[in-house]
């Protein structure tokens, strides 16, 4: 009786062992498959999805009465599903956004902006602690903050020299994936008209050529285009909006 149980308990572990390998093999290729990203750049659905595939790869590991199918089926299904909203997302601009929320800024040329952190449902102690974390312990420093949609606090600095008379460069996004940033060319005081002008006159004939584009505060835009190289050219804006 016990030499039947020593056996059963050694085919267990095996079992458990061979499920546990193959586990990791299709954890490892899914992960791949979703593309390589650390976990603190990462959008709030693909950490979700992460979080979520490492608990359902735990459950057929750890009992070897549980269908093997219980967990590799919901992890290539999560792994599926994750592909297909960055496919969806990498395509729609409106789509993107719905997924992962947008940038926003939370001080600008005015100052903290209250209102936009009212949003983003932080307070002002998180953005103080997220300012000193990227190297910023005094606000009056910064001359723009913005937090990203993967929770991370982009900033950047005030001139270091005061006696200096120089903007801080913000660039405002104008075109997205040949999409307009509608509020950005508001904002800039530009309108598609003239950008599109701009553009027919460095040999861009459509704006769906466009994979990014934006401006600065003295005009100077940059242009990236889906095929060829970057170029530059110049834009008519109020560089004192922003």
């Amino acid at each position: 009786m016990h030499i039947f149980s020593l056996r059963t308990n050694n085919i267990r572990m095996l079992i458990v062992l061979i499920k546990s390998v193959i586990t990791f093999l299709v954890v490892f290729a899914v992960v791949r498959l979703m593309g390589k990203r650390q976990l603190g750049e990462m959008q709030p659905y693909e950490l979700v999805v992460t979080l979520i595939i490492a608990e359902v790869a735990c459950i057929p590991m750890n009992d070897p009465y549980i269908p093997f199918y219980a967990g590799i089926v919901p992890i290539v299904t999560l792994g599926f599903l994750q592909i297909l909203l960055s496919t969806i997302a990498r395509k729609s601009l409106w789509a993107r956004r719905i997924i992962s929320g947008s940038s926003i800024i939370v001080i600008d040329k005015d100052g903290i902006n209250y209102e936009n952190m009212k949003k983003m449902n932080v307070n002002i102690n998180d953005l103080i602690e997220s300012a000193r974390s990227s190297g910023y312990p005094d606000l009056n420093e910064i001359a723009y903050a913005i937090f990203e949609t993967n929770g991370k606090l982009c900033v950047i600095e005030k001139p270091s020299d005061p006696t200096v008379i120089k903007k801080p460069v913000f660039p405002l996004t104008l075109i997205v994936d040949g999409e307009w940033e509608i509020k950005n060319l508001e904002l800039c005081g530009a309108n598609e008209k003239s950008v599109t002008s701009a553009l027919n006159k460095s040999g861009i004939k459509n704006r769906k050529e466009v994979l990014y584009m934006d401006v600065r505060q003295d005009g100077t835009a940059y242009v990236a285009k889906k095929k060829g190289k970057a170029l530059n050219l110049k834009l008519k804006v109020n560089g004192e909006a922003w």
